[in-house]
């Protein structure tokens, strides 16, 4: 029996507010009649803004606090970016689905270049993400790239005060708050690779809660879950956190998926990149598979560099 009512869970920016109303939007065309709360929760990486994620450390920055509330059955479900969630979920918690992916893109914002081509020797370039830093780094080590936190909106305004050259912000954000005019241009995948599952929103649930599951069912995408399942994969197999920079996407190619991976130093010098293909329904496999491979040609000792780094900016 399918439920009369539900309250969904998320966090309190005007883009994970849209992402949720969104999802209540599927679900109540899905189910005509029913009744949907949307309830905010701060999370711990709202509330820490003035120091990079990289520093802050841990998993699940903008999911805990929401978890929690699953499971004292105060939400009946919560809606994620996908790219923001653990590789692994904490047990008793699932995906219960994961809708038609939105834009993958990273995109490229400035005042007064159109490109990352075109920013002269020394700009400098804001953004919060490692994953980023360190490809800007590979492709342009002459950049000067700098921490940028906040929300969409207070990142635009940064950019507009003058104090970046140009901005990284991931383009399916852009387009949900009807700020696609801000987009310069867009990153293309095989030369600047998203975060696994970036673009994807995720619905998470109580595992066995039959009634919310099975609604959830109607607006599942059974082709991004796909890609995302072996994005996911590959970022666990390496154990990928936001304190790592490494990066997947997948994509389509007839009945097969392309999986498209990196790993990189924070400084961009060292960038280890792979690919394979597999059938979809191989997805978990194709992303652990080419994640081992990443390990034994050169990542495995590229992550001991990085967690003695690590360790040493924490003590």
């Amino acid at each position: 029996m399918l439920p009369d009512s539900l309250v969904i869970g998320t966090r309190r920016s005007r883009l994970a507010l849209w992402q949720a109303g969104y999802v209540r939007q599927l679900l109540q065309k899905a189910c005509p009649g029913l009744t949907i709360t949307l309830q905010c929760v701060t999370t711990r990486g709202d509330r820490i803004t003035n120091r990079p994620l990289s520093a802050i450390g841990g998993k699940g920055l903008f999911t805990e606090e929401i978890e929690r509330d699953l499971y004292g059955h105060t939400l009946d479900l919560a809606v994620h970016s996908l790219k923001d969630m653990p590789s692994e979920l904490p047990r008793g918690l699932i995906l219960g689905a994961v809708p038609e992916r939105g834009n993958e893109k990273d995109a490229f914002v400035s005042v007064r270049y159109q490109s990352l081509a075109d920013l002269p020797e020394g700009a400098v370039v804001g953004t919060s993400s490692l994953r980023r830093k360190a490809q800007l780094l590979h492709l342009r080590p002459d950049l000067v790239v700098l921490d940028l936190r906040g929300n969409v909106d207070t990142r635009l305004s940064r950019l507009d005060e003058g104090k970046y050259d140009a901005i990284i912000l991931a383009a399916a954000g852009l387009i949900r708050l009807g700020l696609e005019s801000r987009i310069t241009s867009l990153l293309p995948p095989d030369e600047f690779l998203p975060a696994a599952g970036q673009g994807a929103l995720a619905i998470e649930a109580r595992e066995g809660d039959e009634p919310v599951l099975t609604l959830l069912r109607t607006i599942h995408d059974a082709r991004t879950a796909a890609a995302v399942t072996a994005e996911r994969a590959y970022a666990a197999a390496i154990g990928g956190s936001c304190q790592i920079p490494a990066g997947a996407f997948a994509s389509w190619q007839g009945d097969d998926l392309l999986l498209r991976a990196f790993i990189a130093s924070p400084d961009g010098r060292t960038c280890l990149s792979r690919s394979a293909s597999s059938p979809a329904a191989d997805a978990q496999k194709l992303g652990y598979e080419l994640g081992k491979d990443m390990l034994k040609g050169g990542g495995e000792a590229l992550l001991r560099s990085l967690r003695t780094t690590i360790k040493g900016d924490i003590l």
